[in-house]
């Protein structure tokens, strides 16, 4: 079972933002919408062309298991929202 910890909307831009990631983050899951995203959680900024694509054409929401404090995103194109749900163990 997971217990949940809160959610977050990015309105993003051309350059790249952090969430801000609840204690015990243990599991996010992420939805675009509006225009595709890309992602990073390397340390590395992503840019409109490299990094993970989040699709805003994708039904289901992509499970993100890792460093949630070093996710960054970026839109590719004008108009992209990211949705995260943040998750941890009960």
């Amino acid at each position: 079972m997971l217990k949940p910890l809160g959610y977050q909307q990015l309105t993003l831009a051309g350059t790249a933002q952090a969430l801000t990631v609840p204690d015990g983050t243990r599991y996010v899951t992420l939805r675009a919408e509006g225009a595709d995203a890309r992602w990073r959680d390397d340390g590395t900024d992503p840019t409109a062309s490299i990094g993970m694509p989040l699709k805003a054409t994708d039904t289901a929401p992509y499970l993100y298991i890792g460093p949630a404090e070093k996710l960054k995103f970026i839109e590719v194109a004008a108009g992209a929202i990211v949705n995260a749900s943040f998750y941890a163990n009960y």
